[in-house]
């Protein structure tokens, strides 16, 4: 098996599906002759051509209209952002019109299209280029949104996610582009809303996504360093999230902590708290604990950014406190 760079996965995903079906295409701020912000698409507009990889204006509602108005004609768009933060102003079309454009079409209009960029802290990038935005997107019936922690799952699920006839939220992270890790040779989908184990264990359940899973891994090691077995789930997918994972892991560890980069109040972590709580609170010994980014702005210092976020040492405080270790 290979090891490639995670911007390497994604950029074959999208090369692989526009070979299969002519009517897959790539749309953003300098995805052509730049070979997009981040690399990702390097090469494709070389392959592909000015119609099929397509450079636009800054402009990310009018680019997004575009793009779904194409998707309700039959073609699969893919739509690049350089950050998720500038597509705060798509979020109209988005959100009122792909996301709901099946319903208020009486079934009639299919919006089969991906919409991708990054997402999330990527450093001193200051508050108005810091946020996450799972939450608030898979909080609308209609999208479906999914943050993959790794190469081989970034490929797998991007490649799915093109083939699917809804409107997908890809949410990379501009700090995960240059991660190594091992992608097989032949094609491969993974399906979307099934959540994966990356550590079995048997005293306490972790649960994260995106590049936070590095945080809880490291944290799991850590914690065996001190006799605690954790088991660490990947949630790959945000909407659907895999209620049943989750629910069998806390089952048999019988105490939970997730690890979400979203501010605490309506958050991923959020409703999988209430989700365990009510379908699992006989088998919990401890209350459900969260460990999310700060509830401000994210700050621009060093420092603050390290203060802000989920860390190492606060996944490893949240759970000796449901295992009662600390006082």
């Amino acid at each position: 098996m290979r090891t490639i760079q995670f911007r390497e996965a994604l950029n074959e995903a999208m090369s692989e599906e526009m070979r299969r079906d002519p009517n897959v295409f790539l749309i953003g701020e300098e995805v052509a002759e730049y070979d997009g912000a981040y690399k990702v698409s390097k090469g494709m507009l070389a392959e592909f051509g000015e119609k099929r990889v397509v450079d636009t204006p800054i402009s990310e509602l009018g680019f997004t209209a575009i793009s779904v108005g194409a998707a309700m004609n039959g073609l699969r768009p893919i739509v690049e952002y350089m950050t998720w933060n500038f597509a705060v102003l798509a979020s109209d079309q988005i959100i009122n019109h792909a996301a709901k454009m099946l319903q208020m079409s009486g079934g009639q209009f299919n919006i089969p299209i991906v919409f991708r960029g990054g997402n999330g802290s990527a450093g001193q990038l200051a508050a108005t280029h810091s946020q996450s935005y799972e939450a608030f997107y898979s909080n609308i019936p209609g999208l479906k949104v999914i943050t993959p922690s790794n190469p081989y799952d970034a490929k797998g699920l991007l490649k799915a996610a093109i083939r699917d006839n809804d409107p997908v939220l890809f949410m990379e992270s501009e700090r995960m582009y240059g991660d190594k890790g091992e992608v097989p040779d032949g094609e491969y989908l993974l399906p979307i809303g099934v959540a994966h184990v990356a550590r079995e264990g048997k005293d306490v359940t972790i649960v994260s996504f995106g590049k936070m899973m590095k945080i809880a891994l490291e944290a799991s090691e850590e914690l065996a360093k001190e006799g605690v077995d954790a088991e660490v789930i990947d949630l790959r997918t945000i909407r659907p999230w895999d209620k049943a994972t989750v629910l069998n892991s806390v089952k048999k560890t019988n105490r939970l902590v997730v690890v979400d980069e979203n501010w605490p109040i309506g958050s991923v972590a959020s409703e999988i708290a209430y989700r365990v709580q009510k379908d699992a609170f006989d088998y919990l010994d401890a209350p459900v604990l969260r460990v999310n980014q700060a509830d401000t702005p994210l700050p621009f210092t060093p420092t603050l950014i390290d203060a802000s976020l989920p860390s190492v040492v606060r996944v490893v405080k949240a759970v000796k406190e449901v295992m009662y270790l600390v006082a």
